[in-house]
C-alpha cells in the first residue's frame, strides 16, 4: 500500500504530464432547427468537428422547429439519473424558449449555455435576470452579432444597384424586404441590421416587408403579388437564402433574370446559395455564424478546465459573419462541400490548450485562411 502523501505526489505528476483533452466533458444541444434543414446540420457538424477535437461528448436532440419540443427535451434530460445528466445543454432562445429551458434545467443542476440566438425580451430578462444571479447554472451567452449580416447584404444589394443604375423614376432605388418571422431576435436583429444600410443610403425606399417564416415555398408565394404590386421594385433583401431563392424562382417564372434586372441578397451558407453567388444570381450573402455553437464549446471546453470566460463577459456578441466574396464562396466549396469541419483545428482557439490566446476571436474568415491551400 501506498503511503498517502506518495499518491498525492503520483497523481500530481499525472495530472500535469497527461494531456488536458483526457479529462473528459459531456454537452448536449436541444437543436431548434430540422435534422434535415441545411443550416442546422451545418452547425450541429461544426460542432461535432469541435467536439472531436476537444475531446467533448456530444449529444444533439433535434426539435424540428416546434418549440415545445424543446421544452419537452429539457425536461427529459433533467429526469435522467444523475450519471446521464450531461454537464452542460448548449440552447438556443429561438422562439423564446431559452429562459423556460435554463429554469427547468437550472432546476436540475444542470449547467447551460446560450448560443446562436441569445437575446432575452424585456419580460424574460426581469425574470431571470443575467446569466449566474437567480439561475446559477446559467453560465453565459454566445451570440452572432446578426445585425452584421442585415447590414452588409442591404449594405451590397443597395451598391449593385447604383452601378446598375436601377432607380425609379422618382430617382429612388426601391427594396422589398423578405424578414424571418416576428419573434426570434436573431431576424430582428438582422431587420435591424437592413434599416441601419438603408438609412445610410438615403436613396432607398423600403416599399413593403413581410415575414416569411424561414419558408422557400412561402416567399415564393409573398413576393409574386409583391412584384405586381411593387414593379418599381427591383432590389431584394432576405433574412436567409430558402426565402431569396423563393422570391429569386417567382421572378424567374414571369420571365425575369436574377441577377440581371433584378438583385438579390440572402444569408447562410447553403452549397445552393454559394452556388447563386458563384453564378451572380445572387447578388450578397452573408454566412459563416453556424460557427457559434463550435466556438460555445471551445468556451465551455476551457470553463471545465479551469479557465473561466467572465473576463471577457458572460453575455457576448460577436462578430462572425462576413460578406461572402466570389473567391471565397469557392473555397468554402472546395474545403467544406461535404459539411465536414474536421479539418480546422479547434484546438488552437482555446486558452486552455494556449496560454498565449488572450481574447477569443470567432469570426468565419480566420477558419477559411486557416484551410486555405489544404486539400
Amino acid at each position: 500500500m501506498w503511503p498517502y502523501c506518495l499518491l498525492r505526489m503520483v497523481c500530481a505528476f499525472l495530472l500535469s504530464v497527461l494531456p488536458i483533452s483526457v479529462l473528459a466533458m459531456s454537452v448536449t444541444f436541444i437543436n431548434p432547427g430540422k435534422s434535415d434543414e441545411i443550416y442546422w446540420v451545418t452547425a450541429t457538424n461544426s460542432m461535432a468537428a469541435a467536439a472531436d477535437n476537444l475531446n467533448v461528448k456530444l449529444e444533439v436532440l433535434y426539435a424540428e422547429r416546434d418549440h415545445l419540443r424543446a421544452l419537452d427535451f429539457a425536461r427529459q434530460l433533467a429526469a435522467r439519473s444523475a450519471q446521464n445528466k450531461p454537464d452542460y445543454v448548449i440552447v438556443s432562445n429561438d422562439y423564446g424558449t431559452g429562459a423556460e429551458v435554463i429554469r427547468i434545467l437550472d432546476a436540475a443542476h444542470i449547467k447551460t449555455f446560450l448560443a446562436f440566438s441569445n437575446i432575452l425580451n424585456p419580460e424574460e430578462r426581469q425574470r431571470i435576470l443575467g446569466p449566474r444571479q437567480i439561475f446559477k447554472g446559467w453560465l453565459g451567452s454566445l451570440e452572432p452579432k446578426a445585425e452584421e449580416a442585415g447590414y452588409l447584404t442591404a449594405r451590397a444589394l443597395i451598391e449593385r444597384g447604383e452601378m446598375a443604375n436601377m432607380r425609379s423614376s422618382d430617382g429612388k432605388l426601391h427594396l422589398l424586404v423578405i424578414a424571418g418571422d416576428r419573434s426570434t431576435p436573431t431576424s430582428l436583429k438582422r431587420n435591424e441590421g437592413m434599416r441601419r444600410a438603408v438609412a445610410e443610403a438615403r436613396n432607398v425606399l423600403v416599399d413593403q416587408e413581410v415575414y416569411g417564416e424561414w419558408s422557400r415555398e412561402k416567399a415564393r408565394e409573398q413576393s409574386t403579388w409583391l412584384y405586381k404590386r411593387y414593379p418599381q421594385a427591383k432590389l431584394i433583401w432576405a433574412g436567409n437564402d430558402l426565402m431569396a431563392f423563393g422570391a429569386m424562382e417567382s421572378w424567374a417564372a414571369s420571365g425575369g433574370k436574377p441577377g440581371q434586372d433584378a438583385f438579390f441578397s440572402g444569408i447562410n451558407t447553403s452549397a445552393e446559395a454559394l452556388q447563386a453567388l458563384i453564378s451572380g444570381r445572387m447578388t450578397g450573402l452573408a454566412g459563416g455564424h453556424f460557427i457559434a455553437g463550435a466556438f460555445a464549446l471551445v468556451m465551455l471546453h476551457d470553463y471545465h478546465h479551469g479557465k473561466d470566460f467572465q473576463d471577457e463577459g458572460l453575455e457576448l456578441e460577436r462578430p462572425m459573419f462576413i460578406l461572402f466574396s466570389t473567391q471565397e464562396a469557392q473555397r468554402f466549396q472546395s474545403q467544406f462541400s461535404d459539411l465536414n469541419f474536421h479539418k480546422i483545428n479547434f484546438r488552437k482557439f482555446s486558452k486552455v490548450l494556449n496560454p498565449a490566446v488572450k481574447k477569443y476571436e470567432f469570426s468565419f474568415r480566420q477558419l477559411l485562411q486557416q484551410t486555405e491551400g489544404r486539400k
